[in-house]
């Protein structure tokens, strides 16, 4: 699926050193032609307390800063970034590029931002990486199957089992499956996935959040919880197994609970994480709560990586009106775990 870059070469590359008390955040500026480049080029009004490395065609970049009547400097990593200026790591774009207008032929750079970033974090070059968001349909209309980041990512590291979170609005939700049609939920729900989801949130919430034990509340698949096996079986015969067996082990979980009844006060304020066995069974409470300042984060990857909840917003890019609230969210989030990854003990 992709070119990847040679880790062993970037970690010769001169670009910024890393440090644990000033680690180097890589954002990728996903989409040329969505508001990836702008919400990137707003970095520059927040001072973050790391190096932060936008990796993008250069030229694209110093041209959207025009449009949007930016005055700042794209400068090279090496030189660090100012208050007025954005480090840019230069991935040269396929063709020029239109604010607002797809081209498919920019699909092989937008998976190159990812290789690069990918290896850069693999060489130690970078401490976490960050994404902004990308267009599905363009990269498959390019000639490169992908599904999303997260399975991209996934595959590029060689990680069998990855868990999708998003944080925000003061909520942890995590999916026990991703990006699949619901006529295909209940069938990739196994016990065996189950359990692995579980034990990969469990361990990333304590190695990410630096939560010793964490509390998770776990969805049931049916309405009602199936209603005693009414509407369903699965709480009966897969999640409710699972749930026992760690239980007993110590893992803090309480569950299944009915998806209409588990996003209450009451419910939320004794759990760090909540568990939903589909992509629109949690996220549209979560995206509710935190729209615009959500994020996304990929657990189970030997890398930190953040992303921001939205898409590409065509039909913003270059207007202006681009809010990059998720992606400062992103970063700052990366930052926090990179940091308690430097101060966990080795």
């Amino acid at each position: 699926m992709s070119a990847r870059v040679d880790s062993a070469a970037v970690a010769r590359s001169p670009a910024l050193s890393e440090s644990k008390s000033n680690p180097v955040i890589a954002v990728t500026s996903g989409e040329p032609a969505g508001i990836g480049p702008d919400i990137c080029l707003a970095l520059a009004r927040r001072n973050f307390p790391a190096g932060i490395v936008v990796l993008g065609d250069r030229e694209l970049l110093e041209s959207r800063a025009r449009q949007l009547h930016l005055s700042l400097r794209i400068s090279d990593p090496a030189a660090g970034a100012t208050p007025d200026s954005i480090a840019c790591l230069h991935v040269p774009l396929a063709s020029a590029c239109k604010a607002g207008s797809l081209d498919r032929r920019n699909a092989r750079y937008v998976i190159s931002l990812l290789d690069r970033a990918v290896a850069g974090c693999e060489a130690g070059e970078f401490a976490a990486l960050v994404t902004a968001p990308v267009h599905k349909g363009v990269i498959n209309d390019g000639g490169i199957p992908f599904v999303g980041h997260t399975e991209y990512l996934a595959e590029c590291t060689g990680t069998d089992r990855v868990v999708m979170m998003l944080v925000g609005g003061g909520l942890r939700v995590a999916l026990a499956t991703t990006h699949l049609a619901l006529k295909d939920v209940a069938r990739a729900l196994t016990r065996e996935g189950l359990e692995r989801t579980l034990r990969i949130l469990c361990a990333e919430l304590t190695r990410r959040f630096g939560i010793s034990s964490p509390r998770i509340l776990v969805a049931g698949l049916n309405p009602h919880g199936g209603e005693g096996g009414y509407f369903g079986t699965e709480e009966i015969e897969l999640i409710g197994p699972v749930l026992e067996k760690l239980r007993a082990e110590g893992f803090r979980l309480t569950g299944p609970l009915p998806a209409d009844t588990l996003f209450v006060p009451a419910r939320l304020e004794s759990a760090d994480c909540v568990l939903a066995m589909y992509h629109d069974q949690g996220l549209p409470v979560l995206k509710y709560a935190s729209f615009g300042k959500g994020i996304n984060v990929t657990l189970g990857l030997p890398m930190i990586r953040t992303s921001v909840d939205h898409g590409t917003a065509l039909e913003l890019a270059g207007t202006g009106r681009a809010d990059p609230e998720s992606l400062f969210v992103a970063v700052q989030a990366a930052i926090d775990m990179a940091l308690t990854a430097a101060r966990a003990p080795s």
